[in-house]
């Protein structure tokens, strides 16, 4: 999916330019499922005592990934100024934006056993990027006038994500007073945005083909929300940390369940919307299972922690075919 429209072409009379890539801000997508995909072997270290190589590998992989995408992002902003102006008002792709946060935040936890001063600087940075934008997001939200079909699960970005993230971040560097009000102010977002997403799934018209691979986002909200619970508390897994844990499976089923429909719509970097749902749920079941957790979680933890690797393996490999074809991101 084209989140950002390519650029028109260049009459024959007018001069060449330089095709560069717009980088959209959903690319910032990829650094989530990497960045989860890194904290899944990090707590599997603890579980199934796995070779540090492995999750410290693809941390660094996700670091130098958040960081092109930033330069690329930044240069829209500098050579492409209309394209991303048209982006930050579209009433979908907009909410995209608060990645660049989210992202930000995930690279901070990545960090820390590196540099804690680095760590620190980078969760503050992106925590207020995030909370600025989700105020400013959900603010214009609620003035109204969106077309219901405009509601897609990208809605869930700015402070569904946001807020979990803050609290997954924020409590290893300390702050965990704030990663409880962070959980606070996701798990009610994501309930109030959940009742609406799923009366316009019921009652609106089907989601356009480069839209469906959003529905991945879905399963995010249960999946992330475990990860920042059970960041923000200690002890055994209690009620709701196998609440959300529960919602999260059912909604991997039916992420499964709609796959062939929204496989309609050909691989694009799009596709990564369902990564970071997918590395929480394995990142949730692992933690669950380090902190005491027996029966069937510990039991699915393992084979739910390959599919994922799995999963996550094909999308960098055809995320690489497609950016050596120049067909990642449009120019």
């Amino acid at each position: 999916m084209n989140l950002i429209p390519s650029t028109d072409a260049k009459a024959p009379d007018e001069p060449a330019t330089i095709a560069i890539p717009v980088i959209p801000a959903a690319a910032f997508g990829i650094v989530l499922g990497l960045g989860g995909m890194a904290n899944a072997w990090r707590a599997a270290e603890h579980l199934w005592h796995v070779s540090a190589l492995a999750g410290e590998a693809i941390a660094l992989f996700a670091i130098a990934v958040w960081i092109l995408l930033l330069i690329g992002y930044a240069c829209k902003w500098i050579y492409l100024r209309q394209k991303a102006l048209s982006e930050i008002e579209h009433p979908v792709q907009c909410c995209f934006v608060g990645l660049i946060g989210v992202s930000t935040m995930l690279v901070a936890a990545l960090c820390l056993p590196y540099s804690s001063t680095v760590a620190h600087l980078l969760f503050w940075l992106g925590a207020l990027w995030t909370v600025g934008f989700a105020v400013w997001r959900t603010g214009g939200l609620w003035a109204g006038g969106r077309e219901p079909t405009a509601t897609t699960a990208v809605l869930y970005l700015p402070t569904v994500a946001g807020s979990y993230v803050v609290a997954i971040a924020g409590a290893p560097l300390g702050y965990s007073d704030i990663a409880q009000l962070a959980f606070g102010a996701g798990f009610f977002s994501w309930l109030a945005i959940e009742s609406v997403l799923l009366n316009r799934l019921l009652t609106a018209p089907s989601l356009a083909e480069p839209l469906r691979p959003t529905i991945g986002i879905q399963l995010a909200p249960p999946a992330v929300g475990a990860v920042a619970y059970l960041s923000a508390t200690s002890g055994a897994p209690d009620m709701l940390a196998h609440a959300m844990l529960g919602y999260a499976l059912l909604q991997l089923l039916l992420m499964i369940r709609t796959l062939p429909w929204v496989m309609h719509q050909p691989f694009t970097a799009a596709y990564w919307a369902y990564s970071f749902g997918l590395t929480a749920l394995s990142t949730a079941m692992i933690r669950m299972a380090v902190r005491g957790d027996a029966g069937i979680v510990a039991d699915l933890a393992f084979s739910i922690f390959v599919s994922v690797n799995l999963a996550i393996a094909l999308l960098v490999v055809m995320s690489l075919s497609a950016f050596a074809k120049g067909k990642l991101f449009p120019t």
